[in-house]
């Protein structure tokens, strides 16, 4: 289920990778909040145990986590559901600063290889996997001195299956090597995540050193700063589509609850069609869970219009499903209809096909072109970021 506060949430920019590649200070940098009091804390160490969410507000505010998933308004109840122990590694981050009226970052735990997930207390994989979910833009960081493609980095890009569009590879402290030992690691790092990226089109990378210091002698200096502008004018098109990925988004959902209701619909009405005066029921219902596919359960749901066969559920989903959710306590869809309300199943339908589209071609025609520039995402408010320099 999607809560109305992800709904209404501004677009929200995820920052994964191993420990120490610099994530804390990439988001302190684009921030422009080195030196201040609301800069991250980093260091050569693992120094980020914690999920931060970095939002807006008036004045520098830290929340706990359980604060933030009792809050209804907020985006992040549903996080509940990982437990105490993961609610205190959650910290949400309030700050004065024009960026995070419009967008929202959030900080992750850096990756540590041979680390068993039961060590963290909380189902760490599940949670980034939740975060991945809801992200609109994904940067994936690294250090070119220390790549390490290990177990966890594996199933970290197993998770972001499906994803590719959103993520972005940042090789990270770039002027830290000459230009022959770049452009070494960058095959390396390439070599490394071509068989965990299995697309055509390879996700963007952006090469450069994102932190306020200045950029070593005898590096690409220029190479450097226009990959930084190329980064921020990425982040500036998230920022200006977020109406379009918000309305794309809630139609992809309705996607999923019409299959979700047209299944269940399919699996009550086998149950009753099996159904006989001296049948056992829950022995009835056991023989379809286990083989829905002797039913033609998922081939008749592939029948209906619109339904795509790679948008089909896991089979294996429905026997968890059913096994919470009583297949009685449910009414056939044809029965959820009202004469003055119309039937549930065709509002969907129609939100899909017609409202939802109408809604967003309504929007891209009224939309004025935009010029990229700082004035609009903030990002130029302070004058530590590089690429303001003459």
């Amino acid at each position: 289920l999607s809560a109305d506060g992800e709904i209404t949430s501004k677009p929200m920019v995820l920052f994964l990778g191993p420990w120490s590649v610099g994530k804390s200070s990439m988001i302190n940098y684009l921030l422009g909040l080195d030196d201040t009091p609301y800069q991250l804390y980093t260091g050569a160490e693992p120094t980020t145990s914690e999920f931060t969410v970095i939002m807006h507000g008036p004045k520098l505010k830290t929340i706990e986590g359980i604060v933030m998933a009792a809050d209804s308004a907020r985006s992040f109840s549903p996080l509940e559901k990982f437990g105490q122990n993961f609610l205190e590694k959650l910290i949400g981050i309030e700050v004065p600063h024009k960026l995070l009226e419009r967008v929202t970052f959030v900080d992750t735990p850096g990756i540590i290889e041979n680390r068993k997930q039961q060590e963290r207390g909380y189902p760490f994989n599940d949670v980034c996997q939740w975060f991945i979910d809801r992200a609109d833009l994904i940067f994936v960081v690294f250090d070119p001195t220390k790549l390490d493609v290990g177990l966890e980095l594996e199933m970290l890009f197993r998770q972001l299956k499906g994803r590719e569009s959103q993520i972005r590879i940042i090789l990270n402290k770039a002027d830290s090597l000459a230009t022959q030992e770049l452009m070494r690691v960058y095959g390396a790092l390439f070599w490394s995540l071509a068989p965990l990226i299995n697309v055509t089109e390879p996700p963007r990378v952006y090469v450069s050193s994102f932190w306020p210091q200045e950029y070593h002698p005898d590096t690409h200096k220029d190479l450097f700063l226009k990959e930084e502008i190329s980064l921020l004018e990425d982040l500036n098109q998230v920022i200006e589509n977020r109406m379009e990925n918000k309305i794309a988004f809630i139609r992809q959902h309705a996607i999923r609850v019409r299959i979700h209701a047209l299944l269940v619909d399919r699996y009550l009405q086998t149950y009753k069609d099996k159904m006989t005066f001296f049948s056992d029921g829950e022995l009835v219902f056991r023989d379809i869970v286990e083989d829905p596919d002797k039913f033609f359960i998922f081939k008749s749901i592939l029948a209906k219009t619109n339904v795509s066969k790679f948008d089909l559920p896991n089979r294996e989903a429905y026997k968890d499903f059913f096994g919470i959710n009583p297949i009685t306590s449910f009414k056939l869809l044809s029965q959820q209809c009202s004469y003055m309300g119309g039937c549930f199943l065709e509002k969907i339908e129609k939100a899909i096909t017609r409202e939802l589209p109408d809604l967003l071609g309504s929007i891209g025609l009224g939309k004025k072109p935009n010029v990229l520039s700082c004035d609009i995402t903030g990002c130029g408010e302070t004058p530590k970021n590089r690429y303001r320099k003459p």
